[in-house]
């Protein structure tokens, strides 16, 4: 059983801030959704088949050669602020968060993976990998399927392919997602005619934690909505065409934003690594906004101190659930933004040389 104290400290390879376009893509994501053709879909199942379902897929996942590493978290054992640790640091969604009974996911120690169980679906199965790498997720995600395959009955039609909870998830059950970092677009008052573009190529605009989440600190998970018709190639094409031609429309307002309004640029960027250095206490709100004008300003030289590692890492590491599972004690919010700002302090105080975000 993993323990989350562990995790809290580390990072996932997914915020290791390298990869193809990693100044402005966090990171690439795919998911499938699979159920268990011995078994009824959720919404039909009761409390003893959730079990059920629980147990006999934590069996023969355990079976699967080369998966030694990986760890089981009972979701239904953990208490709200475990529960959100996960979802802050990506492993798990907020409607496997919210359930109630049997459920759990199992993740590999550099948590390049998570299997999720009894969510929407039996299964969701999720790579992500840092930067604009949905080739290589695809590859990882496509063996994993393999081997789970291996083990478990798929629910499968011959014509409409993976059968889901879902429709719109019918087919090859799969999401494709890319998580970018637009502070530019913003600041230029563009983003907004581009995402409308996206919402008329049935693309889906999310914030940083997926489904029904607010976009934080100028991120935005651009995904597509419709799997039935598409093949996998097909669908990580389209997403990664649209990612492709949102870095170069962010690269181009970061070029205007240099060119037009450096002093202004470079002020916004200061004041934004000052108040985070000095801040007796701050909300996760604000922290997510400066990191974000921190994030920027690293990329593009305006901030020599301070690495895109470590900046990616004070995104999650600072959001609540982190914060008390790193202080090793529950915390009320007031007592949270005291204990954010000396944690911003201590880790954007050190010069690049003094930390080592590969082994954190």
């Amino acid at each position: 059983m993993v323990k989350l104290e562990e995790l809290a400290g580390k990072c996932g390879e997914w915020l290791r801030g390298s990869g193809p376009h990693s100044d402005i893509v966090v990171s690439s994501r795919i998911r499938l959704a699979r159920n268990v053709a011995d078994f009824p879909f959720m919404r039909k199942c009761t409390g003893l088949d959730r079990a059920s379902i629980e147990r006999s897929l934590r069996e023969r996942l355990g079976q699967i050669a080369g998966w030694e590493n990986v760890s089981y978290i009972n979701v239904n054992s953990l208490d709200e602020t475990d529960r959100q640790f996960l979802v802050e640091r990506q492993l798990i969604s907020r409607e496997l968060a919210d359930a109630d009974g049997s459920r759990g996911v199992l993740v590999d120690a550099g948590e390049k993976f998570a299997v999720m169980m009894n969510e929407e679906d039996h299964l969701r199965i999720q790579v992500m990998h840092s930067g604009l790498d949905l080739q290589g997720a695809w590859e990882r995600i496509n063996l994993l399927d393999d081997q789970i395959e291996a083990r478990a009955t798929y629910a499968f039609h011959e014509r409409l392919g993976y059968l889901t909870a879902c429709p719109t998830n019918v087919g090859t059950g799969m999401r494709v997602s890319v998580m970018l970092h637009m502070p530019a677009l913003v600041l230029t008052r563009h983003l907004e005619r581009v995402l409308r573009s996206l919402h008329r190529i049935s693309l889906a605009v999310r914030g940083l934690y997926g489904e029904g989440s607010q976009a934080m600190g100028d991120f935005y998970q651009i995904s597509n909505q419709i799997t039935l018709g598409k093949s996998e190639s097909e669908l990580i094409a389209q997403v990664a065409e649209v990612a492709e031609m949102l870095i170069e429309y962010e690269r181009k307002a970061r070029t205007y934003l240099v060119e037009n309004g450096l002093k202004e640029l470079h002020d916004r960027v200061s004041r934004a690594f000052g108040v985070l250095c000095t801040a007796q206490t701050i909300s996760s709100e604000e922290t997510m906004s400066l990191l974000s004008s921190v994030r920027m300003g690293v990329n593009l030289g305006l901030i020599r101190d301070v690495e895109i590692p470590t900046v990616n890492k004070l995104f999650i590491h600072t959001q609540p659930a982190h914060l008390q599972k790193l202080r090793g004690s529950p915390l009320k919010t007031a007592d949270r933004n005291i204990e954010r700002a000396l944690y911003l302090k201590d880790h954007l105080r050190q010069r690049p040389q003094d930390e080592h975000p590969e082994n954190n």
